[in-house]
């Protein structure tokens, strides 16, 4: 079941250059129809860490994204990328109640992603899914639940 899956790990950024350009030669000569970057921001932060190297990690980290974009572009090929948010209270929203959720990685992720959407464990096994911004799908809430049989609508039972 699991034969046409391809799986690596990366230790690094420039690991993780290697592996994104072993991923384009796979592609192209499979039917590549998905590629999954977990993470993405986590080694970017591991390798360059302080204000010092802020500059160089943001763009290293556009080169990668720019380098996955062109691989969605040239092989017809559906990236999913997972990243961490933070709660930015710094624009004023706080006082009014409302967070304002933002990725890690900075304004770059947002450019570079066409959907954003945000998962979230909500109460027992029940889980959120939010699209936050999508060129092609309106912004909307749907709630689900993860069981040995798959992915079910809280609203069946």
């Amino acid at each position: 079941m699991l034969k046409n899956i391809f799986y690596a790990k990366s230790a690094n950024t420039e690991q993780l250059t290697y592996l994104l350009t072993a991923a384009a030669t796979i592609a192209a000569y499979s039917n590549v129809i998905l590629l999954i970057v977990d993470s993405a921001t986590s080694l970017f932060r591991t390798d360059f860490t302080g204000r010092g190297e802020l500059f160089l990690r943001q763009s290293t980290l556009t080169k990668f994204l720019k380098n996955l974009n062109r691989i969605a572009d040239e092989f017809n090929i559906a990236i999913l990328i997972t990243n961490q948010v933070v709660a930015a209270n710094l624009d004023g929203n706080a006082y009014y109640g409302q967070t304002s959720i933002k990725p890690i990685g900075g304004n770059i992720m947002g450019h570079f992603t066409d959907t954003r959407i945000w998962l979230r464990k909500s109460s027992g096994n029940t889980r959120t899914l939010k699209i936050i911004s999508s060129p092609k799908i309106p912004e909307l809430e749907i709630k689900f639940r993860i069981c040995s049989g798959g992915i079910n609508d809280i609203n069946i039972l």
